[in-house]
């Protein structure tokens, strides 16, 4: 089965339309507060308007950081999120609480890969969680992120990866998206999973 494709960090319509014409899989709003790539709840709701009238088939995925359930609930349903991505250490109880509202749950993983009960685990390099090659111990499908680009894409899907998460490589400057990089990234995605 193809790896699945995540473009994250986007912020901006005409970018996030492009990469759902592409073909991408998920979109990521990131709703981290002080991350370069923040947006708001109403800037997340258009961008899904504009993409929604070109796509049906993409989903969205929320990324949050320390928000607590309750305000995560009420950002998801504002936007009409897909996926909830917690980007740090899950507990039980959050996962529990997302997942029986509807929604998937994502959950960042250490080295230990904890079971959390969340529906994938993100292995993401860029806050040293290190080593792609480690499978998930709980039956959760696991997320690769993390210095993912164009060049290094076709090693990546190798790993055998539900989904390649792909954000900074993308991007001019920090929340700046391109998308001449974006179409290379595609480019070579396409290349890995139309060969295999």
């Amino acid at each position: 089965m193809r790896p699945k494709l995540k473009i994250c960090g986007v912020n901006d319509a005409a970018f996030a339309v492009r990469a759902a014409e592409l073909g991408a899989d998920y979109l990521g709003l990131i709703f981290a507060a002080g991350s370069p790539r923040q947006i708001s709840v109403e800037t997340a709701q258009a961008i899904a308007a504009r993409v929604r009238a070109v796509s049906r088939t993409v989903k969205f995925v929320g990324v949050f950081t320390t928000a607590a359930v309750d305000e995560i609930a009420a950002v998801a349903r504002a936007v009409g999120l897909d996926v909830i991505q917690l980007h740090r250490r899950a507990t039980a109880a959050d996962s529990a609480a997302l997942k029986a509202r509807g929604w998937e749950v994502w959950a960042l993983a250490g080295s230990e890969l904890p079971p959390c009960g969340v529906d994938a685990l993100m292995i993401d390099t860029s806050h040293g969680d290190g080593d792609r090659t480690v499978a998930p111990g709980d039956g959760s499908r696991l997320i690769l992120a993390g210095g993912i680009s164009a060049e290094n894409l076709s090693e990546v899907a190798d790993a055998g990866a539900y989904v390649i998460d792909v954000s900074g490589s993308l991007e001019d400057a920090p929340g700046v998206k391109s998308v001449r990089k974006l179409e290379a990234l595609v480019a070579a995605y396409r290349r890995k999973t139309e060969a295999s």
